[in-house]
Parts: structure tokens; C-alpha cells; sequence
């Protein structure tokens, strides 16, 4: 809680983190952005555009049925680790249906349980610069199963919340993660442009358009 003692005035010209979540009837939401509204630095771009990188290596990724988080886990922290950089908490943790926001035994450590179609996790890498700033990326994806001859899983995304554009470094990314992302955009425009129009919330729809342009 915000006090005169430990609050300080906010600026434009660092990056913040918002963690954000609620509970409803029909599930439990935990989704994580980072923004920035000045100018970041280049560093603060790589290092952000890395962890988007990992985030979307592993909500895209293709694996066989019954195989445990921590297998696939390094996946998303393989683009921070090809330049030196890592984060220090697990990289996603099960959610449950009206229940536990961190609910035991999904997720990607070495004790969690196989991925099983129908299961929810987060998907959260991150980077932390000692006393500068943090980075992480958040979202809740569902294990369904892939498009495959044989019975293997993906994970589909179901938070629908832009990524920072100021924050994204196109240069970094291979032509499949842009490729995904921009899949990505036209499904939040599908799903949640036509309910921002029937709250006739104009404001919040022209904001969610600049920020889902390919």
C-alpha cells in the first residue's frame, strides 16, 4: 500500500512491471506486462525483446504428450542465455478454475507433474537488472493438442493483452516468433475489439488498434 513515507512520483522515463490478475466464476486470470512510455535504452530494449523471444519459443512449442515442464522449460530462457543473461524463479506455475492462483502440481520446475491436455499455466520469463529495473512477461496458456499426425501438445494463449511496442526490438525477432506475434494481435482484435464496441468504449478501442497493428 502507497504511503507519504514510501511512495515516490512516477516519471516516463523508467520501466514498470504491473502484475495483475483477478478471480471470476468462471476462472482466474494472472497476466504480467512491463512498459515503458519514454525512451528505453537500447539494453533495456534487448533485454526486454529476449524475454518476449522466450515467451513465445515456448507458448509455441510442439512436444509429445506426458512430457514433464521442466523438460521444455529452457526453451523459454534460451534467448537470454545466448547473450549471458538468465532470471531466478521458475518460468511458470499451474492456475486454477476459480481456485489457487498458483496451483500445485503444474508448471515447469523438476517436481511438477507431465503436461496433460486441458491443463492451465502460466507462461512467465523475466529479467531483473539489480536496482534498475524488472522485466517480465506473463501470460496463461491452456495445453491443447497440436496439429500433428501423432498425439502431441501445444499450448494456446488465452490472455489477450498487447506486448509494449516501445519496448520491441523487430530486429532481434526470426520471422516465425513475428510471424506469431502477429497472429497473435489479429486474434485479440477478434475477440476483444467487438466487446470494447458493444461497451461503446471508443477510447480503449482505438488504443487497442494502434497497439495490435501488425
Amino acid at each position: 500500500s502507497p504511503s507519504n513515507v514510501s511512495s515516490r512520483r512516477l516519471s516516463v522515463d523508467e520501466m514498470y512491471l504491473s502484475d495483475t490478475g483477478g478471480q471470476y466464476l468462471d476462472g482466474t486470470t494472472d497476466i504480467t506486462r512491463t512498459m515503458h512510455w519514454g525512451v528505453p535504452t537500447p539494453f533495456q530494449k534487448e533485454a526486454y525483446t529476449r524475454v518476449l523471444m522466450g515467451n513465445i519459443d515456448l507458448s509455441r512449442l510442439v512436444f509429445p504428450a506426458s512430457t514433464a515442464g521442466g523438460t521444455v522449460e529452457a526453451f523459454a530462457r534460451q534467448a537470454l542465455w545466448k547473450v549471458g543473461l538468465n532470471y531466478g524463479h521458475g518460468t511458470g506455475h499451474g492456475i486454477g478454475n476459480f481456485l489457487s492462483v498458483h496451483e500445485w502440481p503444474v508448471g515447469f520446475q523438476s517436481n511438477n507433474i507431465p503436461l496433460m491436455k486441458g491443463m492451465f499455466t502460466s507462461i512467465e520469463p523475466g529479467y531483473y537488472q539489480d536496482g534498475e529495473f524488472g522485466i517480465r512477461i506473463e501470460d496463461v496458456a491452456l495445453v491443447v493438442e497440436a496439429q500433428t499426425e501423432k498425439p502431441f501438445l501445444t499450448f494456446e494463449v488465452v490472455s489477450l493483452v498487447p506486448y509494449d511496442r516501445n519496448l520491441i526490438n523487430v530486429d532481434l525477432l526470426s520471422k516465425e516468433q513475428i510471424q506469431y506475434l502477429n497472429t497473435y494481435y489479429k486474434t485479440i482484435r477478434e475477440r476483444v475489439g467487438p466487446e470494447l464496441r458493444r461497451q461503446q468504449l471508443e477510447e480503449e478501442f482505438a488504443w487497442l488498434q494502434r497497439n495490435t497493428e501488425p
